[in-house]
């Protein structure tokens, strides 16, 4: 069983983490927010992107993983109900907004409209899968407008 560890230490590594992301679905309550740390650690099923073979129609997968983010903090929530922690996000995108090098700030972009934007003192970001894989059958499919 091969699982996926990546850090982003620039724009152009969180690029790659951002990649492998896409189509992740988490539960509001999996986000944690350890503002005495400067730290954000979501928990998420993602698609391995990373396993999926360009048009095959064989099954894909979703491994269990946790994002984190150091050095952050104002945190701020846009379209998320932070007492329905049973609501399901779907994360499409990482988005990183530079300011003063290295400094900026990160966006994680979901579908509906919801966002999860924060200052960082410098990228510092961690992916890494947690345990074993799970067969899907479906593939995620986005229609562009």
């Amino acid at each position: 069983m091969e699982q996926l560890k990546l850090a982003a230490l620039d724009p152009e590594d969180l690029a790659v983490l951002s990649a492998q992301v896409q189509d992740a679905v988490l539960k509001v309550g999996d986000i944690r927010y350890l503002p005495a740390e400067g730290r954000l650690v979501i928990a998420m099923n993602r698609f391995a992107w990373d396993k999926t073979e360009s048009g095959a129609k064989s099954q894909h997968e979703r491994r269990r993983a946790a994002l984190s983010f150091a050095r952050i903090s104002d945190l701020k929530a846009q379209n998320i109900r932070q007492d329905a922690r049973d609501a399901v996000l779907s994360l499409l995108a990482v988005e990183y907004v530079p300011d003063e090098a290295p400094a900026g700030r990160i966006n994680l972009l979901f579908a509906g409209g919801a966002t999860l934007s924060f200052a960082v003192e410098c990228i510092e970001a961690q992916l890494a899968d947690l345990g074993a894989a799970w067969e899907t059958g479906s593939k995620p499919h986005h229609t562009l407008d």
